[in-house]
């Protein structure tokens, strides 16, 4: 008895891009645009409208330089250790050590 293969759609397995910015980070690009406009709001209906405007452009530019600086680095946070790591092959404690210890 065979077993019958269909085919299954898996979706086009990248992410999705929209002006530049690629999966979460447009998530990103979106809350610092609306983040920016908040803030800007804010001051320019306590202080000068003037300085509000200008607190929301500049807001607004420097969230979404931070989004695309974050999304060079990738879509996951990784560490990234740069540098020559030596792990030890001998260990200084051993099986035999611990049951002389014990006797």
């Amino acid at each position: 008895m065979t077993q019958e293969r269909y085919p299954i759609y898996k979706g086009l397995q990248k992410p999705l891009i929209y002006r530049g910015f690629k999966g979460k980070f447009i998530y990103w690009g979106i809350g610092s645009l609306i983040g920016g406009l908040a803030i800007g709001g804010l001051i320019g209906a306590l202080s000068n409208l003037l300085l509000g405007g200008f607190a929301t452009l500049a807001l607004m530019g420097a969230g979404l330089a931070y989004t695309f600086m974050k999304q060079g680095s990738g879509l996951h946070d990784k560490t990234r250790h740069r540098g020559v790591f030596i792990h030890p092959i001998l260990l200084s404690i051993s099986y035999e050590n611990r049951e002389k210890d014990s006797l």
